[in-house]
């Protein structure tokens, strides 16, 4: 199933686990948001590798905006605020 544009902007919880390496989709193109898939292939882009210390669940940028990659910071200007892919409210 195809996302929506507005689906699009928000962004997607997982969950990560220590010890693990994952790959941002940093073009937007991938099928597997917010995971790197290789549609960027041909392209500039380029995935970004990144690991965590701990299992955690983490909110991961869709909209490509966020100050803090791979992590939704807002920028999407969504209905619920994130800092460093944590929810901190409601609006």
């Amino acid at each position: 199933m195809e996302r929506s544009d507005e689906d699009q902007k928000m962004p997607i919880q997982v969950d990560l686990k220590k010890g693990e390496k994952y790959y941002w989709c940093t073009c937007g193109k991938t099928a597997d948001e917010p995971f790197c898939d290789g549609s960027h292939s041909g392209s500039e882009f380029l995935p970004l590798e990144f690991s965590v210390e701990k299992d955690r669940k983490a909110f991961l940028c869709t909209c490509k905006e966020t100050k803090k990659p791979p992590f939704c910071d807002g920028s999407h200007e969504g209905d619920i605020s994130y800092i460093m892919g944590e929810l901190v409210k409601e609006k």
